[in-house]
Formats: C-alpha cells, structure tokens, sequence
C-alpha cells in the first residue's frame, strides 16, 4: 500500500513537471507563429532593426533570436543538431569556411532556398549564390554579406616615404599584380618612419591572396590540393619574401598586440575586407581619424562572409524559409551594410543610394560603396571545400607565422604545415 501511495505521488510530481515544460508559449497560443534564428556573433540582423521591420509586416510573426559568440563554439553545435534532428533553429547562419561541408554533407536535411518565395538569383554575385548551390544544384544556403578585398593604407607614413597618398594613385602602384605590392613594400622600406613597417603580417597577405583564387585548397572534384595548388604556392612565396626581406611587423592577426599596433601606428598598410574598416576604427581611435584611406586591392578577392540556411527539421520550414529569403534581399542587405557595416552578397543592393553613396570620414572620405562594391563583382568563383578552415588556419598559424615571427625557413616552415595539415585530415 505504501509503495503504491509513493509511486502515485510520483505519477503526480511528473505530471506537472510534464505539464509545465509543455506549457503552451503565450505568442503562440496568442495565434502568433514564433521563428528562431540561430546566429554567432552581433551578426547584425537585430542589431540594425531588421526583425522589427519583418514583424511590421508580418505582425503575426514573432522572431526570436540566440547568439553564440564565436563560430567555434557554434559551428559544431550546428551539425550535432543537424545529425539528430533536434535542438534547430528555424534559420540557422553559417559562416562562409563551413558552408561546403554543410551543402555537401547536410543537404538532405535542409530545405531548397532557390525556388523559395521572394528568393531572385539574378539579385546576387554569382560566385556568391554557387557557394550557396549544394552539388545536386540545389541551393541550400543564402548569402548574407560579403568581405571584398581592399587595400587600407596609412597615408602619413606613405608621405614620409615619398610614395603617392590619393587612394587612385595608391591603387596604380600594385594594380593588377601581388608581387608589385611587395615590390612597393620595397620602396617603402627604403624611406620609411623609423619603426613602421610595410604591412602587419605575411599571414594576412597570404590570406589576401588566396582569397582571389579559383583553385587553391580544393579542385572541382572535390579533392583536397592545397599542396600541389599554384595559387597556393604563388601566394606562400610572395608573403614569405614579406617576412624574410623584413617587410612585415612580425604581428600575428586578431591578437591584442595586433590591435596595439593600429593604435600606435606600427605599420603602412593591412589587407581589407570590407569588415575590416569598423575593426581599424576601432582599434586606431581618434588619432587615426583622417590618416587611414582605401586603396583598390591589386586583384579582386573575399574574405569572410555568411549564409542563411534552413532545416527541415525546424518547426515552420516554410515561414522560415520566407524570412531567409527577406533577410538576404537586397533592400534589407543595403540596410544592414548602412547600419552595420556588413557588405551585401546582394549585387542588386550595389546600385541603391545606401551603398553607391557610401563615404567613410574616418578614412578620408573613402567611397566605400564604390570600392568596394567594384571588388566584389571581379571576384572569382572559388572552389570551397569542407576543411577549408582547418587547412586555411595551418597555412597560417603553423606555417606562415614561423618564417614572420621566428625566422624559420620557408621551405621547413611549409614542410611543417604540410604534415599538420595532413594529420588533421587523416591523408
């Protein structure tokens, strides 16, 4: 009797704990339809008032978002729940070193964005919609931004060393060609301001430059070639001859000594994506009001930049699939870049008064829009491939930064690379 008194409280308890987690959500039971966006990082789209203006329209949604900090941590997260079928947002992000592995590992659990209401492919890049585009010609991913590649550039320090300082000018000195940027870092060197160096890292250019290449860490098939790659080595030698003819401040990228260096002045010139000119504002402060500028890149590139995917999984597909598809449209994408600076992947966007127009006082009134913009559409379609990040880091990190900051050389510095590359994808 008494184990049958217990085990009936028990059966109570649970109840209502079953009851209470099943609770009905009070948007939901108001006839509301609640969407969740899974996001890493301010990604921008509630920071510039995006879901507001989305639930203006559609006053009988509700978006709801959740942010991890650092792709690292949320990137991982995406694919168990992926793997499982549960724990998904509606619309997930996914950042542009991930999106080949997501296409061609994931895509029978997402849905097909390209024939989604409101969705117009000829609004964007073309190389931009094919990382997008799964190998069945499904596109699973919406691009977001984009991080065109530009060249920023201290124009005191190009004074004192007798170089051009207007952005044109600047711009003709390593036009068309990456060796006539180190050829310029030469003639830089030979008059520079004591302790400034030509460019922050050998790392940095070497990312710049693989950014502008069509075959690099994979082929069209799909096998990894980063190794045999001749962008990859045309990019190697070139930051190598950086670091070991003394051109580079030896600083490792995204570290708080890199930040320092902005601020103290420590080096003429940075590669730049687009995002990277609120990163230097930032970092530089109010003494380098006016002495930064942007220069056009010596060949188109991207770095960085995101898509909009949605599970099947979720629980409104369809919705979810119609907000993706306004979030990534041209209009809000033009907002987005006004507002926070997140270069649209929306070619379409290019011609609207936010970004044709767009000047930057901070770096000398720099038509951003225009560079920028003119950038992206040069930029070739680049084979991605599912390690990307992994080998794109160990170049890097394992590689690149020995011969900058150690002096090894650059033959044993790839060697080294080469074999932690090699490890981590089980060659």
């Amino acid at each position: 009797m008494r184990r049958t008194l217990i085990t009936a409280a028990l059966s109570v308890v649970l109840c209502a704990a079953l009851l209470a987690g099943c609770a009905e959500d009070p948007d939901e039971a108001a006839g509301r339809t609640v969407l969740t966006v899974g996001v890493f990082g301010a990604f921008g789209f509630q920071e510039a008032g995006l879901y507001d203006a989305y639930t203006r329209e559609h006053p009988e949604v509700v978006i709801r978002q959740t942010s991890i900090e650092r792709n690292a941590n949320y990137y991982p997260q995406l694919l168990t729940h992926l793997g499982s079928g549960s724990g998904l947002a509606d619309v997930q992000a996914v950042e542009v070193d991930n999106i080949a592995e997501i296409t061609t590992t994931q895509g029978d659990r997402l849905e097909d964005l390209g024939t989604a209401p409101g969705v117009d492919r000829g609004a964007f890049l073309p190389w931009k919609w094919a990382q997008g585009t799964a190998p069945d010609g499904r596109t699973l991913g919406l691009g977001t931004d984009i991080g065109p590649q530009a060249v920023c550039y201290r124009k005191d320090h190009f004074a004192r060393a007798g170089l051009p300082t207007e952005r044109t000018a600047v711009g003709r000195l390593w036009a068309g060609d990456w060796r006539k940027y180190l050829e310029t870092g030469r003639r830089f060197r030979a008059s520079a301001p004591p302790g400034v160096a030509f460019v922050d890292s050998a790392s940095g250019v070497m990312t710049a430059i693989t950014g502008g290449s069509t075959i690099r860490f994979y082929d069209e098939r799909g096998e990894v070639v980063y190794d045999t790659s001749p962008a990859v080595r045309q990019a190697w030698d070139i930051a190598a001859a950086f670091a070991t003819e003394g051109l580079t401040a030896r600083l490792q990228q995204f570290t708080p000594a890199w930040d320092q260096a902005f601020a103290n002045g420590a080096f003429a010139t940075v590669s730049c994506p687009a995002w990277m000119l609120g990163y230097i504002r930032d970092k530089a402060g109010p003494a380098g009001r006016g002495r930064w500028d942007v220069a056009q890149a010596p060949r188109p590139g991207n770095w960085g930049g995101s898509f909009l995917v949605v599970p099947s999984a979720g629980r409104h597909p369809a919705e979810a699939a119609r907000l993706a598809a306004w979030l990534t449209a041209p209009a809000q994408q033009a907002t987005l870049f006004r507002r926070r600076g997140n270069f649209p992947s929306a070619s379409a966007a290019y011609p609207l008064p936010a970004v044709a127009e767009a000047r930057l006082p901070y770096f000398g009134d720099a038509p951003i829009g225009a560079i920028f913009s003119r950038a992206a559409r040069g930029v070739p379609v680049t084979v991605l491939g599912p390690k990307d990040a992994v080998i794109a880091q160990n170049l890097a990190d394992v590689g690149m930064l020995q011969v900058d900051q150690r002096g090894k050389s650059p033959r044993a510095a790839w060697d080294t690379a080469v074999r932690t590359i090699d490890n981590a994808l089980d060659r």
